[in-house]
């Protein structure tokens, strides 16, 4: 994957959780991903595709993480629980996240198109991508947990 395509999701997430959950998210460095697993305990997955570019885009989050940030986005008392409620959010973010991607991206003159997010429920489940792209880990800090951004885009 290029390095210029992984910025575009840093500053989205960013973006998204600092604007929409009043969250404030720190960055790590971004690694390569060697186990086909989910970090945290909810996961949104998206695909993009396009004639000249493919890959997925998936976010995964830590319980603590997650409730803190959807409480925000809802002005409410963090829930206690990973409900439907917090599972329509992550689609959510999901789709902001990628989609804030995709408007960066579309500045290198690289477009595609969204997938409908697909969330999973649960640690360490398995996702496996049909992709010869490496897969690059984007952590991130927030005050109440972390999450990551797994992004393998690449050109055809």
């Amino acid at each position: 994957m290029k390095a210029e395509f992984i910025n575009p999701f840093l500053a989205a997430a960013k973006n998204v959780l600092e604007t929409m959950a009043q969250t404030k998210v720190n960055a790590g460095k971004p690694l390569l991903k060697e186990e086909p697993v989910t970090y945290g305990e909810i996961t949104g997955i998206i695909g993009m595709a396009s004639d000249k570019i493919e890959g997925t885009m998936v976010i995964s989050f830590e319980k603590s993480c997650i409730l803190k940030i959807v409480g925000n986005m809802l002005y409410e008392p963090p829930k206690s629980e990973i409900d439907d409620e917090i599972v329509d959010a992550v689609g959510e973010l999901t789709n902001m996240i990628c989609g804030g991607a995709k408007a960066e991206l579309a500045k290198l003159n690289q477009k595609f198109d969204l997938a409908t997010p697909t969330m999973v429920v649960g640690t360490g489940v398995a996702i496996t991508v049909f992709s010869d792209a490496p897969t690059l880990i984007i952590p991130f800090d927030t005050e109440n947990g972390k999450f990551v951004i797994e992004a393998n885009l690449m050109e055809k």
